[in-house]
């Protein structure tokens, strides 16, 4: 089975809420919260890890500080392959009988008649006489 993962920090405090006196307790609800906002989504938690990170310090220094993150992961959906829907089937409507017309003696006459295109002439250049009317 595979499975992805989701990496997020880790609460760097603790949030106020009802019974939490100390700091251990504020911290550990804003643990738990993260924890269940994923598990809600369908993330299991899996670790925490502590992982360098290297960050700018001043102009041109570095310094690496160590981040607290959480690590959860879930199973891949299976992609089903992109068939189209099954065709809803009608029954045949049934044949109506045929009335046999009669028959015309040219095959000829049975066709649609043919249409000729029409032939159009310009119009002929006003001659000099008539425009000067």
């Amino acid at each position: 089975m595979s499975y992805e993962y989701m990496v997020v920090p880790a609460p760097t405090r603790g949030v106020k809420a009802k019974g939490a006196k100390t700091a251990e307790d504020r911290f550990a609800i804003a643990l738990e919260t993260v924890m269940n906002k994923m598990a809600g989504d369908g993330w299991d938690y899996l670790r925490a890890d502590t992982l360098p990170s290297e960050q700018r310090e001043g102009l041109m220094g570095k310094t690496t500080v160590y981040q607290n993150m959480l690590v959860f992961r879930r199973a891949k959906k299976a992609q089903r392959p992109k068939t189209p829907a099954p065709a809803v089937t009608t029954p045949a409507p049934k044949p109506e009988p045929k009335v046999e017309s009669p028959k015309a003696e040219n095959p000829a006459d049975e066709a649609e008649p043919k249409v000729e295109p029409k032939k159009v002439t310009p119009p002929a250049k006003p001659s000099s006489e008539v425009a000067a009317e």
